[in-house]
């Protein structure tokens, strides 16, 4: 999986879309599609990701398009990392409450990217009943990933870090970045896989959408 994604590193579709070009919103459609249909070519699963984030409007739109809201909320992996004081979280720890879990690599162009957009959002809506959880998959650890949080200004994320990278596998995250949205009562309402701008005000209509217990009963895939 980590191979794969280091390709797709190095491959034209990892490479940071301007969202200033005329070309930035397919762009960015091209890259998502392309990364989503090779984890469903890989899982034997065919995707058709623009179609079925199409169909879950009103919240799949604009800078969101590519995010895909599940028909009914699915279950989650109980996944295991640490924090910063190296003690062992799980995402049982956020129930009650809508999380934004966000993997990301310091090897990950795309990652570095959309971090600061991720700060923006968890400074703006985060609180009581909202958190981006930004858990680290790299192997390098703690240290290497407090840096990069550092280097991007993402002071307003907690540390979190999966050194052994088995949450990208529990969650059936292939390809980094990977965001999921998780409701109230921990179940997955949806997913967006590659970068995002999630400071836009798309976004936020999407939390707060979460948030307000709407995300459930819109059709999606």
């Amino acid at each position: 999986m980590l191979l794969m994604a280091e390709g797709l590193k190095r491959s034209k579709w990892a490479r940071p879309v301007d969202p200033t070009s005329r070309k930035a919103g397919s762009s960015r459609l091209a890259v998502l599609g392309a990364v989503v249909l090779l984890a469903g070519v890989i899982s034997g699963t065919p995707i058709n990701v623009v179609e079925q984030a199409q169909a879950a409007s009103p919240y799949s739109k604009g800078e969101m398009v590519a995010f895909v809201i599940h028909k009914k909320p699915r279950a989650v992996a109980d996944v295991k990392f640490v924090d910063e004081t190296e003690t062992q979280r799980t995402l049982k720890d956020w129930k009650g409450r809508v999380v934004l879990v966000n993997l990301w690599a310091t090897w990950c162009a795309p990652c570095k990217k959309e971090m600061p957009s991720l700060n923006t959002l968890q400074q703006e809506l985060g609180g009581e009943d909202f958190e981006v959880v930004a858990i680290s998959v790299d192997r390098k650890g703690l240290k290497a990933s407090s840096a990069f949080l550092k280097e991007t200004g993402a002071d307003a994320l907690a540390l979190y870090n999966d050194k052994s990278a088995r949450a990208s596998i529990d969650l059936k995250a292939f390809g980094l970045p990977a965001t999921i949205l998780i409701g109230r009562k921990g179940q997955e309402l949806g997913r967006l896989v590659g970068p995002a701008e999630w400071a836009s005000e798309d976004a936020k209509a999407l939390i707060q959408a979460a948030i307000d217990g709407k995300i459930s009963s819109q059709k999606g895939s």
